[in-house]
């Protein structure tokens, strides 16, 4: 078995066995929107984040749970679902709505991609939003796999840009040298070649704006232009909003700040 550094990007949670995973930090990446409504409801003061597949199961989690500290959140087709409190909007997850509470979150793909990842050692969950945050946490990490939850299992560019901007920092700002996968090269040359080089490479601020109109041409930000959600897409363009790191502790299946 090899003991190299391995560096790697799944571009859509099918093409990773999860026994790669075991003993590796993972990043976990939905950035329309799944990790990018994570990142907002912990930092707006939300407890924790109880990640569900299905919505039958989130269901009765929240039941299990008494004195209304608990909210329903996520969407399913990227609507919000029926008898919940909350959809998939990061703006929905406001200091006043979510603060102390535990949000019981069920999304089409970003849930489906944390429960691939368990076997890992380490599950971080990632956005634009807290970019930085994440490289800080991956330098000089041995394995490192940033799991992309796609779209309805195709590959969405949104995901794949921030695994490339993650693949391209932790190689010029850590130490080490890491044998990567072809997914990973590619999104790194996605990541460069979407950009004028000195904002793909952080030597001047990217804006917003810039990043949302690249995001929109995703499969992920296509689907919200259509459900008009657009302003979903600029709240997760907010490089570095936010310095908190997502961490899914894998046996009580919560996501709290690391």
């Amino acid at each position: 078995m090899s003991m190299a550094n391995v560096l790697n990007v799944h571009a859509k949670p099918s093409l990773v066995d999860p026994q790669e995973l075991v003993g590796a930090t993972v990043v976990v990446v939905d950035v329309l929107r799944a990790s990018t409504t994570i990142v907002y409801a912990l930092e707006a003061g939300a407890e924790c984040v109880v990640p569900c597949v299905e919505v039958d199961e989130a269901r009765e989690i929240a039941q299990r749970h008494s004195g209304g500290q608990v909210l329903l959140g996520g969407e399913r087709n990227g609507l919000p679902i029926d008898g919940f409190d909350l959809g998939n909007s990061p703006a929905e997850y406001s200091a006043e709505r979510v603060g102390g509470k535990t949000i019981v979150f069920t999304t089409t793909n970003g849930t489906g991609a944390l429960q691939r990842a368990l076997p890992a050692d380490r599950i971080l969950i990632g956005a634009f939003v807290n970019a930085s945050a994440i490289v800080e946490q991956l330098l000089n990490q041995k394995r490192i796999h940033v799991l992309c939850a796609s779209t309805r299992g195709q590959f969405s560019t949104d995901d794949i840009l921030l695994a490339g901007m993650l693949v391209e920092r932790v190689q010029r700002q850590g130490s080490l040298l890491y044998e990567q996968n072809a997914q990973a090269i590619t999104a790194r040359e996605n990541w460069l070649h979407s950009f004028a080089l000195p904002c793909a490479l952080g030597a001047e601020p990217l804006q917003p704006q810039r990043l949302a109109k690249e995001l929109r041409k995703s499969a992920g930000g296509k689907n919200l232009v259509a459900i008009g959600m657009e302003d979903d897409i600029l709240a997760a363009s907010q490089i570095d909003r936010f310095s908190g790191v997502p961490e899914l502790d894998g046996k009580r299946l919560r996501i709290e700040l690391a």
